[in-house]
């Protein structure tokens, strides 16, 4: 890990360059109040931008703690290399041209790595990178207008799009932001470095990141570990869901997206929050900023408008959140503050007898966040022009915060009704100040998804190249020699004399049978056999052979029929080389497709893990029991899952892909009906 301190907190910066980008990073240094040395470096002019400049690096007073190379890309590389010798404390690699332009140059992952070998042990962020603000110290490495203004504490932003971190500086929200940092192709320094160096300056609050790939998985577990520790809390805004946006991204920053799936699951690993809009993240940071992680879901919203009691209570149905009833003690508090006039709910409408009464209003909004809400939303709409009789409002907000202590928010139906001079006023009482309605609900959302990370760490997934598919009864055999159950089955070869059996590829283990009277029979050599006709059930045994004939295939499967289910599933692992193996549990056999009914966890797993999984399921009632239906087994199920995974993670096969759909699940026992392998080719 390398140190960053006197990069991201310099008390002398190096401008190196002579265009109007350099021009630009002392500019915004003088505005922004930096009070260290500023030192341009260029080779013909005596001075730059009215200071002072050296015409070589070795010539400055010092080696810089921070240096801004605004030159060309080949340039940059020699710029580097003399930083990184005279000890320079970082760079900012402003060029592009590097990784992000593989696609159009075949030279530019050449240059990147030449970048790399000449910043030696040396910082630097980038190439393709605007560099950094931080409010703190009043130190601006950044070539552009920005929005932050100095603050004494605040979140941290990170993007590797130089332009969306513009655009979130300039909000308009109260919220503090302590450091704007852009990665840029991040080829030395990455995403996940950098905010672990955030960890060091306990001035920052929380931490909200733009990814657009992960890259280093341990290096993100340890971000969430010590995040955790420190009690720093994380969210992602996380793009990548679309097929156009991961294109997107890997033309644009050489970053693997892989899976959206893949993605979340990791994210749920490491305990981070994630949103999907650039206003969620900046309301979820405001949120995080004044209460820390909320300790659950349980919400509860005053207004006085039963419209917005119910438009609050309706966007919330699409969210992991709940507004619980009214508690006696609630009651009697709103009672005494609102007399008998109000119908007492959550969300609530307290009408407006006591608007303008800040004890009362005080009152009762301290009565409604009481212990076990958390987060208490008032929902009012300023007006844009004289806010006079609003005021009573802040008053009561602050006053209900701090008597009470809870998380408590004042949320503007619409951004543009919440005014930034009151918006600043709420946070600076720690009254968070929400902006939409919508947004605000998805920020507790999100605020409440932040948990401790997952203790084990994610079993890597290197990529392969060439696949091969086995045959169903060559991968019931792999599963079934790690422990998961499967029908009694043995190949026939259909001849012009009958059908003969084959050498059973069971034969050579001990795993455990399901058997039972009545016998399937499938074809082998087809990728969907149900839709060729090539599947037949309840077939007799006397039946074997004329159907064996009708499906017309050269080698059939015969296999026991799985009865008595109660419930099927679907069990997969895939291999996703940006985030580990991701293992998928959903509705299956004929639900699959219609339902999209899953859940995805990355390996390995554990018998809990695989449990919360079921849970999440919408067909989680089938397997504990649906209407007096007797539940399926679930030990056997979590039992199976883990011996997939072990077939996985320690079976001799390289596994790209592995599938059981159905995993019929039975009062006793989860047997694996069909089984579908794909592994790497060695030959």
């Amino acid at each position: 890990m390398r140190d960053l301190s006197r990069l991201l907190q310099p008390q002398s910066i190096a401008v190196i360059g002579g265009g109007t980008w350099c021009a630009n990073v002392i500019e915004q240094c003088r505005k922004f109040g930096f009070t260290g040395d500023i030192w341009p470096v260029h080779p013909t002019r005596e001075e730059f931008a009215g200071i002072k400049a050296f015409a070589k690096l070795t010539e400055l007073p010092r080696a810089p703690d921070a240096a801004f190379v605004g030159v060309n890309r080949n340039a940059t590389i020699d710029v580097v290399r003399s930083l990184s010798e005279t000890h320079a404390g970082g760079a900012v690699c402003f060029a592009s041209g590097f990784s992000e332009a593989a696609a159009e140059d075949d030279t530019s992952n050449d240059l990147q790595a030449a970048l790399v070998q000449a910043a030696g042990n040396m910082p630097i962020l980038g190439p393709n990178c605007y560099g950094f603000v931080n409010a703190l110290d009043t130190a601006v490495i950044w070539p552009d207008q920005h929005g932050c203004i100095p603050v004494d504490r605040g979140v941290a932003i990170l993007t590797q799009s130089s332009n969306i971190a513009i655009n979130l500086t300039m909000q308009q929200r109260a919220l503090p932001i302590a450091y704007a940092i852009t990665c840029g192709n991040m080829a030395q320094t990455s995403q996940a470095q950098i905010a672990r160096a955030l960890l060091d300056d306990d001035r920052v609050t929380a931490i909200g990141l733009h990814v657009e790939g992960f890259g280093n998985i341990p290096e993100w577990e340890t971000l969430a570990r010590d995040a955790h520790a420190r009690g720093v809390p994380l969210v992602v805004l996380k793009a990548g869901v679309s097929e156009q946006a991961r294109a997107a991204t890997v033309s644009h920053t050489a970053s693997l997206a892989g899976s959206d799936a893949g993605a979340q699951a990791l994210l749920d690993r490491l305990g981070i929050a994630r949103v999907t809009t650039p206003a969620i993240l900046l309301e979820t940071l405001q949120l995080l900023h004044c209460n820390g992680p909320l300790a659950g879901n349980w919400l509860a919203s005053i207004s006085c408008s039963g419209g917005e009691a119910s438009l609050v209570a309706d966007l919330a149905t699409t969210r992991d959140l709940t507004f619980p009833p009214l508690t006696p003690e609630q009651k009697t508090g709103l009672r005494a503050a609102l007399g008998p006039m109000v119908a007492l709910s959550n969300p609530l409408d307290y009408h407006t007898y006591i608007w303008g009464d800040v004890a009362r209003m005080t009152q009762a909004w301290s009565a409604i966040c009481a212990l076990g809400i958390d987060l208490t939303l008032s929902v009012v709409d300023y007006p844009t022009t004289d806010r006079s009789a609003w005021r009573c409002t802040v008053d009561a907000a602050l006053a209900v915060r701090a008597q009470t202590g809870r998380p408590f928010a004042i949320v503007a139906s619409l951004s543009e009704l919440m005014p930034p001079d009151i918006a600043a006023e709420l946070m600076a009482g720690g009254v968070t100040p929400l902006h939409g309605l919508d947004e605000a609900l998805a920020a507790a959302e999100a605020a409440a998804r932040i948990r401790p990370p997952h203790a084990l760490p994610v079993a890597p997934a290197p990529a392969i190249d060439d696949t091969r598919t086995l045959t169903e009864a060559e991968a019931k055999a792999r599963i079934a020699s790690h422990g998961v159950i499967v029908p009694w089955s043995c190949r026939y070869e259909v001849r012009a004399d009958g059908i003969a059996p084959i050498s059973d590829p069971r034969t050579e283990h001990t795993g455990d049978c399901f058997y039972s009277d009545t016998y399937a029979i499938k074809g082998e050599g087809m990728a969907h056999k149900s839709e060729a006709g090539a599947v037949r059930l309840n077939v007799a045994q006397e039946d074997w052979e004329s159907t064996a004939r009708d499906i017309g295939t050269q080698i059939v499967l015969v296999e026991c029929m799985v009865t008595g289910g109660v419930a099927e599933l679907l069990i997969g692992i895939t291999r996703d080389p940006a985030h580990g193996f991701a293992l998928t549990i959903g509705a299956g056999g004929i639900w699959t497709e219609l339902l999209r009914d899953t859940a995805t966890r990355l390996l390995p797993v554990t018998e809990g893990d695989i449990h919360d999984a079921l849970k999440s399921l919408r067909i989680y009632p089938l397997l504990t029991g649906f209407r007096g239906n007797p539940p399926a087994n679930l030990y056997e199920i979590e039992t199976a899952i883990l011996a997939l995974q072990d077939y996985v993670l320690n079976g001799p096969d390289a596994v790209a892909e592995v599938e059981i759909n159905p995993l019929i699940c039975t009062p006793d026992r989860a047997v694996a009906a069909d089984a579908l392998i794909t592994l790497e080719d060695k030959t």
